[in-house]
């Protein structure tokens, strides 16, 4: 190894005054034994990418990579294999005699870079690289390598030549699909042809036309694959099919829907490395991302979640689960439908057809010695009532609700005829989330913002000099975004907002005091991650509104 002398990052970050001695303590005795300090300092809040990054380059003097700008040995990769590299946050970048440089997310990870040294028999000289940038660079060079596994009850090797091309042409959607990095595939039939679409970043767009010879053997082969029934075609079917890609597990949710050109096709692709995230990784700003660790720490009642179809409600859901994921804890969820299973998690799935709803399955829930539970969303009134008398008898819920913003959840439950102090008492907190399209940081470029541009940004006192946009390129389709960004609200019920709620405060009253404690609208966290290059004005606007 290196001259890197061993010191602990822990003491490290308290010498540079990054952090204090007391979150130090609290992180190691929250922390689980096999987490690193850094990740779980990452998760907490207390410590960003960015911060820790800087402490290591100036603190030990490790050299900051960005892979993206580095002339990588794409050969390295094999000498530790893609699982390795990907398990480790390591990834060999240069070789030089008998030294190897090696982009660590954690360069003070001492017993792996031993590990490597024996593995290798070189020896290893760290640089500090993000997760995101470690993990994008093993997909980029490893990617050639992929093959693609289908479990079905179909047959896979001995398909008759007339089923191949049905087969092949699959098996190409679906890898169009992962690498598009697509939420959903959709095939449309139309009277004459087909149409097949990605849903890339919310938006959906047509990636190539079908001629129409090929569509009954294309239905065929994805009911097989789905185990649908093959000679269906009048009623709507819902299936799965389980893909394995470089080892790593992939579902897909397969809806059928009949119309008057024949069966629409829409296959939801389901990675759980990307839905089940930490929740430093949530896009949360700090102030947030502490305020929701504090909530879901606590030992009873409630926190919803608020937001459209398709803004990430599940994947903050799942997320805070996984957080408070422990051996000691009975975790169980009712949900419609189950979209990820998590290890250690009882999940039930709504089945209509046999009565059983969120309400029943709660009731039963409770019999079951629950310590946390996740309702996937409150529909009626039996559900939220359920739900909340839970809450008040020593479980914590989570679950959705349709609001259009964060304060207004207490009036939506109170709608449906729940009794105010029930619901005052229960909840301890209420966030709202939007999903908006990532510039693509391969290539942002700033401007000067326009008098229109300011206008918006002055109406909420933002200063702004300058803000950002992606000009196009081969890695975003030249749309200017690759990924998405969560936009949040969080409204706290703390002793004050309670006691204006119990007096009946109007509203407005309550936002201001909401406000006045730190709650920043979503309009407002939507300008700031403009401000800070991460989206567009554009983008913003189209899920939030300036008052």
């Amino acid at each position: 190894m290196s001259n890197l002398e061993r010191k602990r990052l822990g003491d490290i970050l308290v010498s540079a005054n990054i952090i204090t001695e007391t979150q130090l303590m609290e992180t190691l005795e929250k922390k689980s034994a096999d987490q690193r300090l850094g990740d779980a300092l990452l998760e907490r809040g207390i410590l960003t990418d960015q911060q820790l990054i800087e402490v290591l380059e100036f603190q030990l003097g490790i050299a900051h990579v960005s892979l993206n700008l580095f002339p990588i040995d794409e050969t390295l990769l094999g000498l530790l294999g893609v699982d390795y590299c990907k398990r480790n946050f390591a990834l060999p970048i240069e070789k030089n005699g008998t030294q190897l440089k090696v982009a660590m997310a954690d360069p003070l990870d001492f017993v792996a870079i031993d590990d490597i040294e024996l593995r290798t028999g070189f020896t290893v000289m760290p640089v500090i690289s993000s997760k995101n940038d470690i993990l994008e660079s093993i997909d980029k060079f490893s990617q050639v390598n992929r093959d693609l596994h289908v479990e079905t009850s179909g047959r896979l090797d001995d398909e008759s030549q007339e089923e191949a091309p049905a087969i092949k042409l699959t098996n190409q959607l679906f890898m169009q699909g992962l690498a598009l990095g697509a939420s959903d595939i959709h095939i449309d039939p139309l009277e004459d042809k087909i149409h097949v679409r990605y849903r890339v970043d919310g938006l959906l767009k047509t990636d190539r036309v079908l001629q129409a010879s090929q569509f009954a053997s294309l239905i065929a082969r994805l009911k097989i694959m789905a185990n649908l029934n093959i000679t269906e075609s009048r009623l709507p079917q819902d299936g799965r099919i389980r893909l394995t890609q470089s080892e790593q597990i992939i579902d897909l949710r397969v809806s059928i829907l009949p119309t008057v050109n024949g069966e629409k096709v829409v296959i939801r692709i389901l990675d759980k490395n990307k839905a089940i995230k930490p929740m430093n990784q949530l896009d949360f700003n700090k102030r947030y991302l502490q305020a929701l660790i504090k909530m879901v720490e606590q030992p009873s009642g409630m926190v919803l979640l608020t937001g459209p179809t398709g803004s990430g409600k599940t994947t903050t859901l799942y997320s805070a689960l996984q957080h408070i994921n422990r051996d000691t804890t009975n975790i169980i969820t009712i949900e419609d439908p189950v979209e990820y299973q998590i290890e250690g998690i009882n999940q039930v799935q709504v089945n209509p057809q046999i009565n059983l709803s969120f309400a029943s399955g709660l009731r039963a829930i409770l019999r079951q010695d629950p310590n946390i539970i996740m309702v996937g969303e409150i529909r009626d009134e039996e559900t939220a009532e359920i739900a909340i008398r839970a809450a008040l008898t020593g479980h914590f819920v989570m679950s959705t609700l349709h609001s259009n913003d964060a304060i207004s959840s207490v009036p939506r439950l109170l709608d449906m005829n729940i009794e105010p102090y029930l619901v005052i008492s229960a909840l301890n907190g209420v966030i709202s989330q939007r999903l908006v399209r990532k510039i693509c940081e391969n290539c942002r470029v700033e401007h000067i913002p326009s008098a229109v541009e300011k206008t918006v940004f002055d109406k909420r006192f933002i200063r702004i000099e300058k803000i950002y946009k992606g000009s196009g390129c081969s890695k975003c389709l030249n749309t200017g975004y690759k990924g998405r960004i969560a936009l949040h609200e969080m409204f706290i019920l703390d002793e004050k907002i309670r006691d204006l709620l119990f007096n009946e405060a109007s509203m407005f009253d309550i936002q201001k005091e909401a406000m006045r404690q730190g709650m920043i609208p979503l309009i407002d966290d939507g300008l700031l991650k403009v401000k800070a290059g991460f989206t567009t004005l554009e983008e913003v606007l189209k899920v939030a509104k300036v008052n």
